[in-house]
């Protein structure tokens, strides 16, 4: 077994979760490697949507935004956005939605909109999308993220997409019937809300990672299951797969850039 990184062992433990027969909505970024990881190992039969409103893509790059034309082209067909959310979306046909943030709280509520105060923020981040949307109405949420304590925090700076809220039972008292964020997976470990308090617990953590090192680039006190366990490592074809997919994305955008200045320069 060759060595991995840790972000290698975050996507391929998210990629792991995906069944053929999900229907994703796919986030941009660890999101989108860990589907399509999943696509092109263990679950060919996977329908990948994203916010674009490309339906049953095949990308063989990974896009650099949801309006990249590799998604498109490799869609079984592109919708409208309004058709996106509206039908597909809202009318219950997407088990899980794919999500990332760039801060989390334990109740899996995400960030995405600004850190620091709103009105004069010290970073503005690209904003909600489609993930509010996506986190209330596809039957599970699953969240990816590298863990830090400024990614990983006890109070979010901003609210946007809502997770399980204050926790408990926050999403049936306002009511919303889908079941919310149900695993989170980061570079350190995989995590599931506690089935009565809605926090989410580590459950496994991944090869050569410690309690400590969990806890120490956590926020919030971490609470481990009882029954823990350890992440498979990588397997040779998983990891190769991933490589191939990242390297034929990074020369394909490389070309896309070079041909994109000569047009500029020409033009």
């Amino acid at each position: 077994m060759s060595g991995f990184s840790p972000d290698e062992m975050m996507t391929i433990a998210a990629s792991r979760t995906l069944k053929s027969e999900d229907v994703c909505f796919v986030g941009i970024g660890a999101p989108s490697a860990a589907c399509n990881v999943a696509r092109l190992t263990h679950a060919p039969g996977i329908t990948l949507f994203y916010e674009s409103g490309t339906i049953g893509t095949a990308p063989d790059v990974l896009p650099l935004s949801i309006g990249d034309g590799e998604l498109c082209d490799t869609a079984v067909t592109t919708v409208s956005v309004p058709e996106m959310f509206r039908y597909w979306l809202q009318g219950g046909r997407v088990t899980i939605g794919f999500l990332g943030a760039a801060q989390l709280d334990k109740f899996g509520n995400l960030n995405t909109t600004v850190i620091g105060d709103y009105a004069h923020p010290k970073t503005r981040l690209p904003g909600g999308g489609g993930a509010p949307e996506i986190a209330t109405s596809s039957g599970e949420v699953y969240i990816t993220v590298a863990q830090s304590k400024r990614a990983m925090v006890e109070k979010i700076d901003f609210f946007t997409t809502f997770g399980h809220g204050e926790g408990g039972n926050h999403r049936q008292r306002l009511g919303i019937g889908t079941a919310g964020p149900t695993l989170l997976i980061t570079d350190l470990a995989i995590w599931k809300p506690d089935p009565v308090t809605k926090e989410f617990t580590v459950v496994s953590l991944h090869p050569r990672v410690t309690r400590d090192q969990v806890q120490e680039t956590c926020g919030w006190a971490v609470k481990f299951s009882e029954e823990l366990t350890e992440t498979a490592a990588p397997t040779e074809i998983e990891l190769s797969t991933l490589r191939d997919l990242r390297a034929r994305t990074a020369e394909a955008h490389k070309r896309r850039i070079a041909a994109d200045k000569k047009e500029s320069k020409n033009g």
